[in-house]
């Protein structure tokens, strides 16, 4: 090896090693962070006998007396089983909004929305949000990685090696907290961090498949993020057992954002002590087209000046201890009550027997002759102070966690007889999830957001694209990268509100009623009557096909010849109303040249033409 091979491997392990420097310290920065996560976790799976020590560590509590009973009265899990289930309601439908009012944003919004649609099926986004959800509500936070998976989507040919060459596609994936460590712990947005840190467990084929390394592989824990000196197949941390996995390494991706230093940012990836990459930031993801990092976050309750949110979990475990103490002693009250306390004369029984058998139905006692026979200590009724602070303890639960008696019992509807009193509960009930709705909303769109620009990047070649339409059947469009110009990601109107079916269907039926679908005839078109039948969730009812929808698609492909130079058409079969309609859209809503616009206005004549002569022939 050359004296400048030497100096090269010397500075490529100086690179590696200012990493792990860098890793290990985040990692004791916010040692007490994710001792609280893994405090969470435990009560939430029923271990509620732990805390963390003076030492930042989670250790297990002992009893103080060898009968005292220490029982788990878990009010916590079904508290976030509701709060889980109502939060599944929030999957809502993605759009983009047109720039302006131009045929070509238009188009460019359409293009967008039906990536976005097709986005949705290939991820399996309910499936990811819903785990980023139960992260983000047990840890106070969760993180979506948006990338570009080269390795995935349709085979465009063969490489020399005989793999398949793919066009390759966005994958999002829903990641814990425990991987992500900031440079700032009181730095709120992702945006604004310095760098970041993504640790994970790879395994070390998967590692030299994609970088071309030879590790050797360690145990790994997969919650802690560090390498065990030891061979082991589980950990226990406060009584949570964590899996512990084999022939893996640590993998850690730094990435920093752009600055004067790095103007394309840096991403260093290192693992097994041997630097893996080390260059620009991949991708195209940020305002303006710079490079920016792929992480979004998803808050459960934002902390002012903290990165991380909180968790519900983390106020509901001081309640959850003083609950298990009151029902532990009561029944510890209720067993001296039945089981009773024998008072003997001193040698008058055989107080071992005693003790080991109790007073059993029909035993005989035995005592000595002259004594005093044993007696059973009267010890009273159980303190209605017991009952009183149980029942306040409950009602602490539901005030802190937004999930009141209503969604768990059905008593509480007893005393309420009016439509709109019922509703009002509800809708009060709901309140207190408002900040997690807005949380899960804000997260999809940066999500959505991401994505267009990762296909705007890597999507070079023209590449067909299959998505549900409008009306709920599938379409078919081709792209390339660059048609996408629009990313101002969007809510649908009908998706932002937090209602159930049977509310959405209420919902649609006043508007029904009221007039609010019909023409200016007082008609409900056919467009408009598949669109309420599949938001009712019977579009199989709808069987005539939208033709309206149809002549609007012709009429565009027309626009789009016509702007080229060529000629189109006029067919006997063309609904004229809505050619006229929508040529003249396109001759006021885009910028055309003056040839352009003279094209298609001569085609618009075409079509008065052809109704005049339908008219004189009437």
């Amino acid at each position: 090896m050359t004296d400048e091979e030497k100096l090269e491997k010397k500075k490529l392990k100086a690179i590696a090693d200012e990493v792990y420097a860098d890793f290990r310290r985040r990692q004791e920065e916010r040692r007490l962070i994710e001792r609280g996560w893994q405090l969470n976790m435990n009560f939430l799976g029923g271990n509620q006998y732990c805390d963390v020590n003076a030492l930042g560590e989670l250790e297990d509590e002992d009893k103080s007396f060898p009968w005292q009973e220490r029982r788990v009265f878990n009010c916590i899990a079904p508290i976030m089983d509701t709060r889980n289930a109502k939060l599944s309601r929030i999957r809502p439908k993605l759009a983009v909004r047109a720039a302006s009012d131009d045929e070509r944003d238009r188009q460019a919004a359409k293009l967008s929305s039906a990536i976005l649609s097709a986005l949705n099926e290939d991820c399996d986004m309910d499936e990811v949000v819903s785990r980023a959800t139960v992260w983000s509500e047990t840890c106070g936070t969760a993180f979506y990685k948006v990338i570009w998976d080269s390795y995935s989507g349709n085979g465009i040919g063969t490489a020399e090696d005989g793999t398949a060459v793919r066009e390759g596609r966005v994958r999002i994936v829903a990641l814990s907290p425990f991987e992500i460590y900031p440079c700032s712990l009181s730095e709120e947005t992702v945006e604004n961090q310095p760098s970041i840190i993504h640790a994970r467990a790879v395994s070390a084929d998967d590692i030299y498949a994609a970088y071309g390394v030879k590790l050797k592989g360690r145990d790994v824990d997969e919650f802690a993020l560090c390498p065990l000196s030891a061979p082991s197949h589980s950990r226990t941390v406060g009584g949570i057992s964590h899996n512990v996995r084999h022939g893996y390494e640590l993998v850690i991706e730094r990435y920093c954002r752009p600055n004067w230093q790095y103007p394309e940012g840096r991403l260093t990836i290192v693992a097994g002590g041997e630097l893996l990459f080390d260059g620009s930031l991949p991708y195209l993801n940020g305002e303006g087209g710079e490079r920016g990092y792929p992480f979004v976050k998803q808050c459960c309750m934002p902390v002012a000046g903290g990165f991380f949110g909180t968790s519900i979990i983390d106020r509901l475990i001081p309640v959850q201890r003083a609950y298990n103490a009151v029902k532990n002693r009561k029944h510890e009250f209720l067993n001296r009550i039945s089981m009773g306390a024998i008072a003997v004369e001193e040698g008058s029984v055989d107080t071992d027997e005693l003790a080991e058998d109790g007073l059993a139905p029909g035993k005989i006692i035995v005592y000595r002759q002259g004594g005093n026979a044993p007696e059973m200590l009267t010890l009273g009724g159980v303190p209605s102070e017991f009952s009183q602070e149980e029942e306040k303890l409950q009602r602490e639960f539901n005030r802190i966690s937004g999930i009141s008696d209503y969604s768990q019992e059905t008593s509480g509807f007893n005393s309420v007889t009016s439509a709109t009193g019922l509703q009002l509960m509800l809708e009060q009930d709901d309140a207190r999830l408002n900040v997690c709705y807005d949380q899960i909303k804000a997260a999809l769109k940066k999500t959505g957001r991401l994505a267009l620009r990762l296909y705007k990047q890597f999507a070079g070649d023209l590449r067909l694209l299959r998505y549900v339409g409008g009306n709920g059947e599938l379409a078919v469009i081709s792209f390339r990268g660059s048609d996408i110009t629009s990313d101002d990601v969007v809510l649908e109107a009908d998706s932002d509100l937090n209602l159930s079916p049977a509310q959405r269907r209420t919902v649609i039926y006043e508007m029904y009623d009221r007039g609010l679908f019909t023409d200016e005839n007082g008609k409900v078109s056919p467009t408009v009557k598949n669109r309420i039948l599949q938001t009712l969730g019977y579009a199989g009812y709808s069987g005539a096909r939208d033709i309206t929808a149809l002549h609007a698609a012709r009429c565009a492909a027309e626009n789009a010849a016509l702007k080229a130079g060529k000629e189109a058409e006029i067919k006997d079969y063309d609904d004229h109303a809505v050619h006229i309609a929508e040529h003249t859209a396109c001759l006021l809503g885009e910028k055309l040249t003056a040839e352009q616009e003279a094209r298609i206005e001569a085609h618009l004549n075409q079509h008065k033409n052809k109704i005049s002569e339908v008219r004189n022939d009437g």
